[in-house]
């Protein structure tokens, strides 16, 4: 083997220690840009991330922009918050300011249906009522929903048994039921879920009015629960008026009334609670329906948390 050879040999040993240098210090810089990036998200997701001073010859252009890019992002939560604050402030305002005289409102027209009145006054003072009261459910409703939207009011879910559930609403749609002369039958269970029993309460409390006031006299409402792997499911059927196929996915928008409603009192906001409600503790809601069939109305929560 000559000198030539010697020398070759030399070369490609250097060149290959040379790659593998270059290997291992890339390695390294890759491992660093990604334990950098890694810390910058970790802080981003805990809310602390502070923009330092980057020197971009040190770091990558990647490392840079995602630095700029999250503390845009901490700017734009920080702002989210603000606001937040802010229609909290706006929705307890609305709630106190309207409050008031509303209830005197209320007070009044009361007050005078209880003194003889020519006939029509006292036709004057029912209509006044009865629209101090409308407009009483509406600002109610509204603050509610409201509150919802913005986590002001948050519910807490729990394991629960169904049958206090359904035998608080029973208890609570029964006047009105009997008013009309509408049998409410509910099968017992034993069943329990996963949910917050107040606004739970409220949410099917509010399917159970709507088939009240959708099914003539002398109709029946049944409730029954069935248990599944993941979900309980609640049925509320009624054999009123039942829904048009087309209006099916717009019920539970807000302010939607359906134009075979009639003269039915309301405002369109119950079922849209309802469903905010529901889809607050992880469930949801289904409706099946044919009109002059009747309705059904299908809540599932979980089971578990």
């Amino acid at each position: 083997m000559n000198t030539l050879d010697y020398t070759c040999i030399g070369i490609a040993i250097a060149a290959v220690c040379a790659a593998v240098m270059v290997i291992v210090v890339n390695r390294q810089r890759t491992k660093k840009t990604f334990e950098k990036i890694e810390d910058m998200l970790d802080t981003a997701i805990n809310g602390s991330f502070a923009q330092d001073v980057f020197d971009e010859s040190a770091l990558s252009a990647v490392e840079a922009k995602l630095a700029r890019y999250l503390s845009k992002c901490a700017v734009s939560s920080k702002n989210l918050l603000a606001e937040k604050d802010k229609i909290k402030e706006l929705i307890s305002d609305i709630s106190h300011q309207t409050k008031t005289p509303v209830a005197n409102i209320l007070l009044y027209s009361q007050l005078l249906s209880e003194h003889e009145l020519p006939e029509d006054c006292k036709v004057c003072v029912q209509a006044l009522s009865a629209q101090a009261e409308k407009l009483n459910f509406l600002i109610n409703a509204l603050v509610k929903i409201s509150r919802l939207e913005t986590g002001i009011i948050t519910v807490s879910p729990k394991q629960e048994a169904l049958q206090r559930l359904l035998d608080e609403v029973r208890i609570q749609i029964r006047p009105k039921a009997e008013a009309k002369g509408i049998s409410v039958a509910m099968e017992d269970t034993e069943s329990c879920a996963h949910f917050d029993l107040k606004w739970t309460t409220e949410a099917v409390y509010n399917i159970m009015d709507n088939a009240v006031k959708y099914t003539t006299s002398g109709g029946c409402i049944t409730i029954k629960a069935i248990p599944y792997e993941l979900f309980c499911r609640i049925d509320i059927t009624d054999n009123g008026m039942g829904i048009s196929e087309d209006e099916q996915s717009k019920i539970f928008t807000r302010f939607y009334r359906s134009g075979t409603a009639g003269n039915q009192e309301g405002v369109g906001l119950g079922l849209f609670l309802t469903r905010e409600i529901i889809s607050a503790e992880g469930g949801y809601i289904k409706v099946s329906s044919q009109p002059d069939s009747g309705s059904t109305f299908s809540v599932f929560l979980p089971i578990e948390k």
